[in-house]
């Protein structure tokens, strides 16, 4: 299951190598058997790349959706991908120049987000329906907290979030949480006994939202496509030296996926030791 190999980090990434190993293994025993016409990759380049040689490796067709964030970093992983994937379908637009760079031809097939998130919003309910169906019944405006699909990542960012929404008492805060999270580690990570948490519904609650905190991901794509005004977060340790690193390996001024799509600063960005409750 993807909750077990959803990692970042060094110490995750330790901690899951065994699991990783074993579906690695497990992964090339049924190319061997089964032997496809065709494998279809989505994402994970840690993991799916290693796949995609060893297709290569026994002449089965590789295509592969989402395309690694080599333009981001790691670019040497295009050489890579020019062997080993035979057909590469990306979600971003700027992508297809990119590898065209490369002498590789990536096909811009569009975002899902962005039917995803066209589908809910045709089926959202009033908000007096949400908020009842949700047992919020504080009348305060709403600033929506997203601090992530990941352990880590909401470890990380969760307590800055709730501490930063305090600042604003007429303000209330809620908590869109990932269904693969249990309630029990959003609370212990929080340590906020009022802390109020939806699950499976977050794009609504961005649409019934004042203003959002997201941490840096598919969701700032989401919540840029509802329209609600939003503040780009990632703390990790929150470091001067991690900025520093990161700032030097990353080739692209921005993070958040609105502000590489457009190419400007539309949305701000707080990462690692910027990210602080002052901020």
């Amino acid at each position: 299951h993807y909750n077990r190999m959803n990692v970042m980090g060094f110490s995750e990434v330790l901690r899951a190598l065994p699991t990783i190993w074993r579906n690695m293994r497990q992964a090339r025993a049924l190319l061997r058997k089964w032997r496809p016409d065709a494998l279809i990759l989505v994402d994970y380049p840690g993991f799916n790349l290693a796949v995609a040689g060893y297709a290569h490796k026994l002449d089965i067709p590789v295509h592969y959706f989402i395309s690694p964030k080599v333009w981001a970093w790691k670019e040497w992983r295009v050489r890579k991908i020019k062997k080993t994937v035979d057909r590469m379908y990306s979600i971003l637009p700027f992508e297809e120049e990119f590898y065209r760079r490369h002498d590789f031809r990536a096909e811009y097939v569009g975002n899902p987000s962005v039917q995803e998130v066209a589908e809910s919003m045709g089926h959202i309910p009033p908000r007096k329906h949400f908020m009842e169906r949700q047992g919020l019944t504080d009348e305060r405006p709403i600033i929506a907290l997203l601090p992530g699909s990941r352990r880590g990542e909401i470890r990380n960012n969760l307590p800055l979030m709730v501490e930063a929404a305090k600042r604003f008492p007429e303000f209330q805060y809620v908590v869109g949480a990932a269904p693969s999270v249990p309630e029990k580690f959003y609370r212990e990570v929080a340590q906020d006994p009022g802390l109020r948490l939806v699950f499976g519904c977050t794009h609504t609650l961005l649409k019934y939202s004042r203003a959002a905190v997201v941490v840096s991901g598919t969701a700032t794509l989401e919540t840029a496509l509802i329209g609600t005004p939003q503040v780009v977060v990632y703390r990790a340790n929150g470091s001067r030296l991690s900025y520093n690193i990161m700032s030097r390996l990353l080739k692209v001024n921005y993070v958040s996926l609105p502000n590489l799509i457009v190419g400007n600063a539309i949305i701000p960005e707080l990462l690692l030791d910027r990210c602080t409750v002052q901020s």
